[in-house]
């Protein structure tokens, strides 16, 4: 079992202190990259306004990607066996937690 670590990752110029296992502090920091990377498009485009907003449709980019790369190209019904449900969730309370603390930096 690996040790859980607080690992700060920088999108749109904001500072976020999020917790991750030891062994995955690399995809993290990777994944932050890339996920700063695609907002930073939408955002420069400039029809886009506000940060929920950015991360939302950086979000479905990414999920859109990520069906393409996996040879569905549509979301698969929620029956099938391929879902890993487990990871869906997790993948959810990680968007989840990314938009409430978006959320907390707009008000504050």
């Amino acid at each position: 079992m690996s040790t859980v670590n607080t690992v700060s990752v920088h999108i749109l110029d904001k500072e976020y202190q999020v917790a991750c296992p030891e062994d995955q502090q690399a995809e993290l920091i990777i994944s932050a990259r890339y996920l700063d990377k695609q907002m930073r498009a939408i955002r420069d485009t400039g029809k886009v306004i506000g940060l929920e907003r950015i991360a939302v449709m950086a979000a479905l980019n990414i999920s859109h990607e990520l069906l393409k790369a996996s040879g569905q190209g549509t979301v698969p019904a929620v029956a099938d066996e391929a879902v890993d449900t487990t990871a869906v969730a997790s993948l959810q309370r990680k968007v989840d937690e990314a938009l409430y603390q978006l959320r907390q930096l707009e008000i504050g």
